[in-house]
């Protein structure tokens, strides 16, 4: 992590002085750490991490919410010693990962409507495909190109080759499902919207039934909406309390009353599932969680 609770504290009373107060780490994730405090009676959040660009990230996409896809405007960005942080208002509500059924139950409409918010959203003045930086374009040329790009290690996640042929899960897991993503790729179609690219991991506020946030844009892709509903099929298995809930059979449910199903809905679901596992087993083998990978190996093999 970039900093310490002691450092933070620091860092915000230097920072704002008296108008500051009542500092409280609420989480940290995979590359940043998040406190909520009072600045001018107001509740906020600062955040701290390693990687500017996601802020940025965050600043862009602001511009973007709606009642239906709420998104925080950032207010500030600024060096942190070796590190940046972000200031944004703070929403009400609890993470959507902690809802049990009869929360997940009230809403998963809300939920579907922010997916439909963020399938519309106009992306005419931007270019490219895959993970973006603001200002420029997406690094692909092409939806498939961006999903192949996966068998690339990157700054971010560097050696995960390396630490995957090094563990018990071994590289031929993450091999037949390059080839099956190959192939899928060759009959995919240039949909190109914005993608969020991380809706669980404390990414998204509920409270009752109404979406209160979606935040932590730094996964942010250009490429095919279906990829946000993937994501959703994907790590439900993950969350056992919702396990009442079909999640594929509501989203289909959504579609059909909302325009009728995506064309290619199989194969493009399919395609952004493989890629989905894909870039789990690189990520968790760089991070070495061993009982991750091995599960997360079976499900991309279970893959049909």
């Amino acid at each position: 992590m970039p900093i310490t609770d002691a450092e933070a504290c620091r860092l915000v009373a230097g920072h704002y002085g008296r108008r500051a107060a009542d500092i409280r780490l609420l989480g940290a994730g995979e590359w940043s750490r998040a406190y909520g405090f009072v600045l001018d009676g107001r509740d906020t959040v600062i955040r701290f991490g390693d990687h500017v660009e996601d802020f940025r990230k965050d600043q862009v996409m602001a511009a973007h919410g709606s009642a239906a896809l709420p998104i925080p405007p950032v207010t500030e960005i600024g060096a942190a010693g070796d590190g940046y942080f972000a200031v944004s208002q703070r929403a009400p509500g609890e993470v959507l990962d902690g809802l049990d059924i009869a929360g997940m139950r009230a809403a998963l409409p809300g939920l579907l409507a922010a997916l439909d918010a963020l399938r519309d959203i106009d992306v005419s003045g931007t270019e490219g495909y895959g993970n973006w930086a603001p200002g420029r374009p997406g690094p692909a040329a092409s939806w498939a190109q961006a999903l192949l790009a996966i068998s690339q290690e990157t700054a971010r996640v560097p050696g995960w080759r390396a630490a995957l042929a090094a563990s018990p899960v071994g590289t031929q897991p993450f091999d037949q499902g390059y080839a099956r993503l190959r192939e899928l790729a060759a009959g995919l179609p240039d949909q190109r919207n914005v993608i969020h690219g991380d809706l669980v991991n404390r990414n998204v506020l509920v409270q009752g039934s109404r979406i209160t946030a979606v935040i932590d844009w730094g996964n942010a892709l250009y490429g095919d909406w279906l990829y946000d509903a993937a994501w959703l099929i994907f790590w439900w298995p993950w969350f056992p309390q919702w396990q009442g809930i079909d999640i594929t059979a509501e989203l289909e449910r959504h579609w059909g009353q909302h325009g009728g199903l995506p064309p290619g809905l199989h194969h493009r679901l399919r395609a952004c599932l493989v890629h989905i596992g894909l870039d789990a087993m690189a990520y968790n083998a760089y991070r070495g969680r061993g009982d991750d990978l091995a599960r997360i190996a079976s499900q991309l093999t279970e893959l049909k």
